[in-house]
């Protein structure tokens, strides 16, 4: 690699071009391109992969102990943020399926496998309509 391609990589991963765009541009391979950029930290602009070491919210470094369970967050309140966000990523394993025995609605209650109405409304009506 000559001296005016690696000045040319550091341009254009300056400007946050991607490694086959660099690569194409110069006419060698993306590899290469990728080793250059590592060897030399280049990947300010380039895409680089998200490390374990960092908080998943706030991308702050952590400090894991030894023998414990690695962290994922560096504090309740990221952790909380973090959740809030992505909805999508709760697992809810202990989500069951249900009909009202007052209005006979269907309806969906987690962590709970007794249910027995949808609302607190519909308990009412059953607890007047025994009385």
């Amino acid at each position: 690699m000559t001296t005016s391609q690696k000045k040319r990589i550091e341009y254009m991963c300056g400007k946050g071009e991607s490694y086959a765009a660099i690569a194409a541009d110069l006419g060698i391979s993306t590899n290469t391109v990728k080793s250059y950029c590592r060897r030399n930290n280049l990947c300010v602009g380039c895409i680089a992969p998200k490390s374990d070491d960092t908080c998943k919210n706030c991308d702050k470094p952590l400090e894991h102990k030894p023998k414990a369970k690695k962290k994922r967050f560096c504090s309740d309140s990221c952790r909380l943020a973090w959740w809030k966000a992505h909805p999508e990523a709760v697992n809810r394993r202990a989500v069951y399926n249900f009909i009202c025995t007052t209005c006979g609605e269907r309806f969906e209650a987690y962590g709970n496998a007794h249910r027995k109405y949808c609302s607190r409304a519909c308990f009412g009506r059953a607890r007047r309509a025994s009385l």
